[in-house]
């Protein structure tokens, strides 16, 4: 809820709206709305949408015109905006926001002059080549993907079809890219794992990485985040996955199905996480084990062995059961407070 988009050429009544999202209007159909406003401070014209119970007192101070809520909503006070009643509003305005993103993207060829693909590369059907952007000898590009201005793609490199590469990615030579896959600025596909050998003179030999990494179809990538390719065989990023900003995927890790993690999660290598898991941000995993599906982890969690149990909730570091360190905790707050007196 804390933001305010104000759409180019957007305009909808809360009729249209209601059949967009499939909902039920309870107010007045007619209203127009024009951009999205946060409902702490909402503006005549725009649209909030209530989800979170501790937002409940803005619903009835609110000056949006159109308020999206979940359809078992039940005001205890008078409320001004027309309402409308949608299975789950949080999901009705994502839809929104993809549905106008899908109206206003228009896919066309485009090869900006400053660009330089190579002559062995192969692009698909209506791809955007930004300025400064350069595409490597026998790469390709699936249909409809947008390579941003100052993107590296490497020799070999594979994208698939709608994806969007946004501008200052580095994608290394060889490396695999799915379908609907978005990689924000910055971000590195393919570096070399951070792998030394110890020598008997106290210095360190490189170990190479042959390697790759292969990104399945439906990911998101955040801004700066690396994924370093694997000495053997491949890193693998699962269908579904969402990282945050400055996350650290390191060599022959694999991340599973629908697996989201928050900002500055680090993860070593070998390291094998399983399907529809939820890491807060720092969590840190050690290299060699593998985490169980479903697993959810606190914020700074620290997890250094292997997690069999599936759907287990950690908090620590290192890492235990999140009620066995509640327990804890309240030990080592209380044996604070009387070191203090």
């Amino acid at each position: 809820m804390k933001f305010f988009l104000k759409f180019a050429v957007m305009e909808y009544t809360a009729k249209q709206l209601a059949e967009i999202l499939d909902g039920k209007l309870e107010g007045n159909e007619d209203v127009k709305i024009s951009g999205f406003s946060r409902i702490e401070s909402g503006k005549r014209g725009t649209l909030c949408f209530f989800a979170n119970p501790k937002y409940e007192q803005y619903v009835y101070t609110t000056n949006c015109s159109l308020l999206i809520v979940n359809e078992d909503f039940e005001p205890s006070q008078p409320v001004t905006p027309t309402l409308l009643r949608v299975k789950n509003a949080y999901e009705a305005v994502a839809n929104l926001l993809e549905y106008e993103n899908a109206r206003k993207r228009t896919f066309r060829r485009h090869r900006a002059l400053f660009s330089r693909v190579r002559f062995s590369a192969k692009l698909g059907k209506r791809v955007y080549v930004g300025d400064f952007a350069y595409i490597g000898r026998k790469a390709r590009i699936g249909d409809c993907t947008r390579i941003c201005e100052q993107v590296y793609v490497g020799d070999g490199v594979t994208i698939g079809n709608n994806c969007i590469i946004y501008p200052g990615v580095k994608i290394y030579p060889g490396m695999v890219i799915g379908n609907n896959v978005i990689i924000h600025s910055g971000a590195v596909i393919g570096a070399d794992g951070f792998g030394f050998a110890p020598t008997p003179d106290g210095s360190y030999k490189k170990i190479q990485h042959s390697g790759n990494v292969i990104i399945e179809d439906d990911v998101e990538i955040g801004a700066n985040t690396t994924i370093d390719k694997s000495q053997i065989g491949s890193t693998i990023v699962r269908k579904g996955v969402k990282l945050d900003n400055l996350i650290q995927i390191a060599h022959n890790a694999e991340i599973g199905e629908n697996t989201v993690m928050a900002a500055q999660c680090g993860v070593a290598g070998s390291t094998k996480i399983g399907r529809n898991c939820m890491f807060g941000g720092q969590s840190g995993f050690a290299g060699h084990i593998t985490v169980a599906d479903g697993t959810k982890c606190s914020a700074q969690s620290g997890i250094q062995s292997s997690v069999k149990q599936e759907g287990s909730t950690l908090m620590g570091s290192p890492a235990i059961p999140y009620f066995n360190y509640m327990r804890s905790y309240a030990i080592f707050k209380a044996s604070g407070v009387k070191k203090d007196k």
